[in-house]
């Protein structure tokens, strides 16, 4: 399995809106004639993760097969991560995808655990499906609840959208970064998010010089300042200057939704109209920041079968 770091929120679309990111985690999993569960992970996360049943993708894996009525069986997991952890980037997403998918390819009939029934069994784990929907499907996406289904669609993404995730040294867990938000908000703040998310839409499918106003959040992001105040000091900065930039889901990685300005590089990258203010906001003095240009990844999650 291969699955995509995903960013969720995108400013207004708190909970809905996601976008997968050309940086992957890859998954491979074996079925064991014994009960055995030995997991081995190499990258982000190695020496922190749990390396048995606890672990999210055999955790996700189970879940679905428990979901078809399919037998358990022993695994053993080689997990190559490349997805940062605790920091908005929808590690645990990824996770749970690759292990739906891992069970889609060991089930009798793959069908059982289609898209949809993905979706939904990914919403029960992470509790909301902003990330797991881009990761799954790829490129942007806006996902709802009708019932007791999750629904996901994806959207256009204009060819000038150019993704750069800055990246702390720093995590926050997202159970501390929802904990912080109220119960209520202002019908005026609830008024101008649905605006401003309705807007971001069609600024990132037609009319990216519409990001800067299109990202524009009054529901979580002031909120959550008590508990990444960096995080929002350097998006302050940036839109001081007139770039996009957004927490990244839970953060506290900063997302700037930039515009490609100019023509591709020899190594592919492109510059934007966000590097000027990122060279000036960090002064050449990075802190334990990143700054890491990232491809929308198109395609989601792709799992393939090894004989």
């Amino acid at each position: 399995m291969r699955v995509p770091a995903t960013s969720a929120n995108l400013g207004p679309g708190f909970d809905a809106l996601g976008l997968a990111l050309a940086l992957h985690d890859q998954v491979e999993v074996r079925a064991l004639g014994s009960a055995d569960v030995v997991v081995d992970v190499v990258g982000e996360g190695a020496e922190e993760v749990p390396s048995g049943d606890d672990h999210l993708v055999v955790r996700a894996l189970r879940h679905a097969l428990d979901h078809v009525g399919a037998p358990q069986t022993g695994l053993h997991l080689t997990c190559r991560n490349r997805i940062p952890h605790g920091r908005g980037l929808g590690s645990s997403a990824g996770a749970v995808v690759a292990g739906l998918l891992a069970a889609r390819s060991l089930v009798a009939e793959p069908e059982s655990l289609d898209d949809a029934v993905v979706l939904r069994l990914a919403t029960e784990l992470e509790g909301h499906p902003d990330n797991a929907a881009p990761a799954l499907l790829g490129g942007a996406t806006v996902a709802w609840s009708e019932g007791d289904a999750v629904r996901a669609a994806r959207l256009p993404v204009h060819a000038d959208v150019a993704p750069v995730a800055v990246v702390p040294a720093s995590r926050l867990s997202t159970s501390h970064a929802r904990g912080v938000l109220p119960e209520r908000v202002p019908h005026g703040d609830a008024a101008f998010q649905a605006g401003r998310a309705a807007l971001l839409v069609e600024a990132l499918g037609r009319r990216p010089d519409l990001l800067l106003p299109a990202t524009e959040d009054r529901l979580h992001q002031g909120y959550r300042r008590p508990v990444m105040s960096e995080s929002l000091a350097l998006v302050d900065a940036l839109r001081a200057r007139g770039v996009a930039a957004v927490v990244s889901g839970a953060g506290p990685t900063v997302l700037v939704l930039a515009r490609a300005v100019g023509a591709a590089a020899s190594d592919g990258s492109r510059p934007t109209d966000a590097d000027e203010a990122l060279r000036q906001v960090f002064g050449g003095v990075m802190g334990g920041w990143r700054i890491v240009p990232l491809a929308i990844d198109a395609a989601g999650a792709t799992a393939q079968i090894l004989p």
